[in-house]
């Protein structure tokens, strides 16, 4: 890390409540950065609010697709670094609900994007935007049969979440082409960690189940191979690439681990961990969901030496016990 890159900085971080949101909030005021977050709606449960980090932040309630609100948040709070993580992020919903999903996150991309090039053009000189960070997915490569993916893989979603991912990081690429706005974007595997309140995802899921003693349902057939990332190291990944914006704008970078499990794997491993005996029901029902996927992550490793650094056993235990202290 730079050692003065954070000091004053004005950072707006919307989907804060979020698995990646907290995590990355709560990181940044450590820092004693002066932090903004939009919040459209609050869960008492998210760890936002249960671990009190939302005290030390600056709070706009609203919508990220609401452009007008969004343009006055950045001015107001003379934003410099933004991270835009807000969306709907679980591919079930986002099949079932496609035009909230095209909303959340097609919408609210643009709008942040756009709002953050009317203030650069606004203000002229070294207090103009200097990093925005914006969160893509590994679902916006679609399907491929080419693995692992990388970078240069065409962006081919075909089912609602995907596309709307797809939409949204050639949106932001746009951004940097057309008007040389400083985007980085993140393509992430599949995220958790304390916080995650979406148990439809396999880890909250599995972890809640055993603790309230019941078997673990798989959606799929269990047999889905995906890359597991643990939030921290996302963080330090989404820190790396603002640190070194003169790098990394204009570019897209894949972040993850070199892991690789089975969704039944990953269920056996928390099994194993919570010292469980329950055996997990597989309703083998999940479609338009891609089959394989993991990521080449060596170009983030290449040009900016970043690798992820937990155990996905050491990550896992702190995930449980998170769960255990507050559900």
């Amino acid at each position: 890390m730079k050692s003065d890159f954070w000091k004053q900085r004005n950072v707006l971080i919307t989907g804060a409540t979020g698995l990646l949101g907290s995590e990355l909030t709560s990181t940044l005021l450590k820092r004693n950065v002066n932090v903004t977050i939009i919040i459209r709606d609050s869960s008492a449960k998210s760890r936002l609010f249960l671990e009190n980090i939302h005290k030390k932040t600056n709070i706009a309630n609203g919508d990220v697709g609401d452009f007008n609100f969004v343009n006055r948040v950045i001015a107001e709070y003379e934003i410099d670094t933004i991270f835009h993580l807000a969306a709907q992020t679980v591919v079930r919903i986002g099949n079932n609900s496609p035009l909230s999903t095209f909303e959340s996150n097609i919408k609210g991309t643009w709008s942040v994007l756009e709002a953050a090039r009317l203030q650069q053009k606004r203000i002229t000189g070294t207090s103009s935007l200097k990093a925005i960070i914006v969160a893509s997915s590994d679902k916006a490569y679609g399907t491929s049969k080419k693995l692992p993916y990388d970078e240069n893989t065409p962006l081919r979603g075909l089912h609602p979440y995907d596309v709307s991912k797809s939409c949204a990081d050639l949106i932001t690429q746009t951004y940097w082409h057309t008007y040389k706005l400083p985007v980085s974007i993140t393509r992430c595997g599949n995220l958790f960690g304390p916080g995650d309140l979406n148990v439809s995802r396999i880890v909250p899921g599995t972890i809640i189940s055993i603790m309230n003693g019941e078997r673990p349902v798989i959606r799929s057939n269990g047999k889905f191979i995906r890359n597991y990332f643990y939030v921290k190291d996302a963080v330090s990944g989404y820190l790396k690439l603002a640190e070194n914006i003169e790098k990394s704008q204009g570019e897209a970078f894949n972040l993850g681990t070199t892991n690789r499990f089975s969704v039944l794997e990953i269920t056996y491993l928390i099994l194993k961990l919570m010292k469980s005996k329950l055996k997990p029901v597989v309703l083998d029902l999940a479609s338009n969901e891609i089959l394989d996927q993991y990521l080449d992550i060596s170009k983030v490793e290449r040009i900016f030496g970043w690798k992820a650094k937990y155990p996905i056993n050491l990550a896992l235990k702190e995930t449980i016990e998170w769960y255990e202290k507050y559900f």
